[in-house]
């Protein structure tokens, strides 16, 4: 088999298409032929050794795929060959086969392409937990979005529509402003990338004149940094903030201001909640496989290289380019 590895901390560049010997499944196990696999921003950090999970190199990165189900361990029920599956791996993912325990294995609908397959389950569950558990979001409320354009921006965007909110997204550049008015964003903001006092307080004003003059009830912040305040600065009573990702560094947050709002500030571990609630977890799965049948959440696949471009993948989501989602494919 084909995997890329990681064999030393670092960037992408330090990945190395290596060949390997077939795994065989253990018991228990799904051996998976890989048809495509999804790269999200965790990926860009687990290969420096800046994520929560660090595993024993070398290893292949790349938390979630799609493909066919190549061989069953001992004691594997309801699966067969040939089969038409997702996984999350957690880790694992950029090789040209992938072993992994049948927990971990769903079954895809033949109408769900693999691409889309292998681009579904990390930013909508992660941002359907998000909203849906989370924040409580109700129809008629306001949500604003940070990093809209996104992978789980994007998704937060359509699951948000799905809900009956009103969706502001708030994105660094105009291609990515029309990109969320296209899948459903109501408005759009367009933030500075460079967030100083005086930015600040414009975009806590822009976000104002967007929401009306209740505020902001829920706001999903998948960048941190500088951006965090201003967003509570512009939130309703009662608000949510939820806390996704930082790839603009880890907010420092005035306190005063969570009073002043009487607003929440809400943690969203999404990996853990799977582990710790995994009968929940799937009550989730099973809505967002609903909705994907109704047409109302569908992954935007902006991108897409061959495994042994990887690399490239990992710094087009690094440098903050990624429209929704990119994708790995393996022939």
């Amino acid at each position: 088999m084909k995997a890329m590895l990681s064999t030393e901390p670092g960037g992408p560049e330090t990945l190395v298409l290596t060949k390997m010997p077939t795994p065989e499944p253990k018991a228990g196990d799904i051996r998976i032929a890989v048809k495509a696999a999804g790269v999200n921003f965790p990926d860009t950090l687990i290969i420096r050794d800046r994520y929560q999970i660090k595993p024993p190199r070398p290893f292949a990165p790349g938390g979630e795929i799609s493909g066919v189900v190549h061989a069953l361990g001992d004691g594997v029920e309801g699966f067969s060959i040939g089969d038409r599956v997702l996984a999350v791996p957690g880790v694992g993912g950029f090789v040209s086969h992938l072993t992994t325990p049948a927990a971990r294995v769903i079954k895809i609908p033949d109408t769900m392409p693999y691409d889309e397959a292998a681009c579904f389950i990390f930013t909508y569950g992660t941002s359907h937990y998000a909203l849906r558990d989370r924040a409580a979001l109700k129809a008629g409320e306001t949500l604003l979005i940070l990093g809209a354009a996104g992978g789980v921006g994007a998704a937060a965007i359509e699951l948000g529509k799905a809900m009956g909110a009103k969706v502001i997204a708030a994105v660094s550049s105009e291609e990515k402003a029309a990109f969320c008015r296209r899948i459903g964003a109501d408005e759009t903001l367009i933030y500075s990338r460079e967030m100083d006092r005086d930015a600040q307080k414009e975009m806590s004003s822009n976000i104002k004149q967007l929401a009306g003059p209740n505020g902001v009830d829920v706001v999903y912040d998948a960048v941190g940094g500088a951006y965090a305040e201003p967003c509570i600065r512009a939130m309703a009573w009662n608000g949510r903030f939820l806390v996704v990702g930082f790839p603009a560094g880890i907010p420092k947050i005035p306190l005063n201001l969570t009073l002043l709002k009487s607003c929440q500030i809400v943690g969203v571990f999404w990996g853990a909640f799977t582990m710790r609630d995994p009968k929940q977890h799937q009550k989730y799965l099973a809505e967002l496989f609903d909705l994907y049948a109704k047409g109302q959440i569908k992954p935007q696949v902006t991108a897409s290289f061959d495994l042994a471009d990887a690399g490239n993948a990992l710094e087009h989501i690094a440098n903050r380019k990624a429209l929704g989602k990119v994708v790995l494919t393996v022939d």
